[in-house]
């Protein structure tokens, strides 16, 4: 069902409703989150204001992982989702978002992009995996 992000039907001072003036505009309606998980790669394309087109990663078992001591940018899998600050009900179900610290064949990494946006994982590594051959 369409989400609408408008504000036509506002309140008048007294407390009583005003009238829409106008119709619904396509540019405001919303979609339903689409969560991304670990799995086999999945992107959805959608339409974005303005006719552009946005990829959302549904899910995906790879990402590209920067390593700040060799200044190199490795692409490997990832193991599991350590945890999400942003919600701790996404760190449970394994919802990679923003911020995320996920666990990766080098070591521990931060997501920095958004795959609900971007629709590829970037991570920064944070804490090197001891046996990692770097």
């Amino acid at each position: 069902m369409t989400k609408w992000h408008t504000d036509i039907h506002k309140r008048k001072k007294s407390g009583g409703k005003k009238g829409a003036h106008r119709k619904k505009r396509r540019h405001e309606r919303g979609r339903d989150m689409i969560y991304c998980v670990l799995g086999e790669p999945e992107r959805v394309t959608i339409r974005i204001r303005g006719g552009a087109s946005k990829q959302i990663l549904k899910s995906d078992r790879f990402a590209n992982v920067y390593d700040p001591s060799n200044r190199r940018v490795i692409r490997t899998e990832i193991l599991g989702v350590r945890s999400n600050p942003a919600n701790s009900d996404f760190e449970r179900r394994g919802v990679l978002t923003r911020g995320a610290i996920i666990e990766t064949k080098l070591g521990d990494a931060r997501v920095t992009s958004r795959p609900g946006s971007d629709g590829v994982i970037n991570a920064v590594l944070i804490s090197a995996a001891a046996s990692s051959p770097v």
